[in-house]
């Protein structure tokens, strides 16, 4: 190489490194201090049941909870039996359920610390409105679910182990009926699933209210059974025991309860659904005497 091409080289190599770009300044963070990046708000992981995603219920809570605390709730929508496992496997810092007998059980087991009896609705039995079992206003729903069986009209259990599916259960064994056959269709799948699938075969299910009334426009089912105090749904949030399971976000996963049984939650709560459907889909609790 000459002695002129290698003078360029370098004359174009200095060039070339003064013009490359200057590292990224540092962050400033909330306290005016600096870092190499924003610092992340505080997650916790929220196991919850199906009706409480499918109603569009968390999408109002949710973000207020994090305009009030600046904590982001990461919700994992599932039956209420699997809600209750990923707690059991601390893969939840907080449970929102509706399945009092699988809950008791799970207290005991100490897995929670607390359970906070948080909201009610009630389930309802629906069907294709000819109502080929003729069970249509039945006051009983354990007599609703007897004429079902004798006649052997397409049933759908959710067959997941959630809380709807262990109240189809307890009623089927109080009718004294162990379903099987053809005409009972186990889904295993979501209870918005379970309707658009008893909506296809025509058949008959055992619903929340609030998740029926959230999907009803998509469907052509009318309700069947209602008002048996049978049908009562209560739900309740759940803290875990940090003492069994360390790395649960205890203190703001409390924040989140606390801020679920505020009055003004509550009140949310109540007026949810009112407008859309013209009744609410959840009820608070009674206040305490």
């Amino acid at each position: 190489m000459s002695s002129k091409i290698f003078a360029l080289t370098v004359v174009l190599l200095v060039v070339a490194g003064c013009q490359a770009k200057p590292p990224s300044p540092a962050v400033k963070g909330d306290s005016g201090s600096t870092s190499t990046a924003a610092r992340p708000a505080t997650t916790i992981t929220l196991a919850t049941t199906t009706s409480t995603q499918d109603t569009g219920l968390l999408d109002m809570l949710l973000p207020l909870f994090r305009q009030e605390t600046g904590i982001e709730v990461k919700a994992i929508a599932v039956g209420s039996g699997q809600a209750l496992e990923l707690g059991r496997r601390g893969d939840a810092d907080v449970l929102l359920t509706h399945s009092p007998a699988a809950e008791e059980k799970f207290m005991a087991e100490d897995h929670g610390s607390e359970r906070r009896p948080l909201m009610y609705n009630d389930f309802v039995l629906v069907g294709p409105p000819n109502d080929p079992a003729g069970q249509k206003g039945k006051a009983s729903i354990v007599e609703a679910f007897q004429g079902i069986a004798r006649k052997g009209s397409p049933f759908v259990s959710r067959g997941d182990e959630s809380g709807t599916h262990q109240k189809e259960l307890q009623i089927w064994k109080q009718a004294q009926v162990r379903p099987a056959g053809d005409w009972y269709i186990r889904a295993g799948t979501g209870m918005a699933q379970a309707l658009r699938m008893a909506n296809e075969k025509r058949a008959y299910t055992l619903s929340d209210r609030a998740t029926y009334l959230s999907q009803r426009k998509k469907l052509d089912l009318a309700v069947m059974a209602e008002g048996d105090p049978l049908l009562k749904n209560n739900y309740a949030v759940i803290l875990l025991n940090p003492e069994k399971h360390p790395q649960v976000k205890q203190e703001a996963a409390r924040k989140f309860a606390d801020f679920l049984l505020k009055p003004e939650t509550q009140k949310a709560i109540e007026d949810f659904g009112v407008e859309a459907y013209g009744q609410p889909l959840f009820f608070r609790l009674p206040a305490k005497k």
